[in-house]
């Protein structure tokens, strides 16, 4: 079903980012993806623009233990998916943090990519 092939692409995204594997998560990614991230003020419009956010973060931040997309809501129009959902971060110290999240993929080659995501932290 789609909306399962959806998810499994929104889910396989954190399970690459809990690995530490940002080749994993950029396979998942449309090489023209925009992001709005929870952590950054600016649109992302570019690879480069991503790279940069990331090597930003923090190393020596408060320690993750934890991503869970959960509640999710899919909805899939032919070629095009919106996919809905909150992230819980957790954290060795400290409550988790949330964070309201939108993406939206496209089908091409018969996988499905990831072309936007818009994060807040709520």
């Amino acid at each position: 079903m789609s909306r399962d092939a959806v998810w499994a692409v929104i889910t396989g995204m954190y399970d690459a980012y809990a690995r530490g594997d940002r080749a994993g998560i950029d396979r998942l990614l449309h090489p023209e993806a925009t992001i709005w991230d929870s952590a950054a003020p600016e649109l992302i419009t570019s690879r480069a623009q991503l790279d940069a956010v990331r090597d930003a973060r923090p190393a020596g931040g408060p320690a993750e233990t934890g991503v869970h997309p959960l509640d999710e809501v899919v909805d899939v129009w032919g070629e095009t998916a919106l996919a809905r959902y909150v992230l819980r971060v957790d954290f060795a110290d400290g409550p988790p943090e949330l964070v309201r999240t939108t993406a939206v993929l496209r089908r091409a080659d018969e996988a499905w990519l990831i072309v936007h995501v818009h994060e807040n932290t709520i």
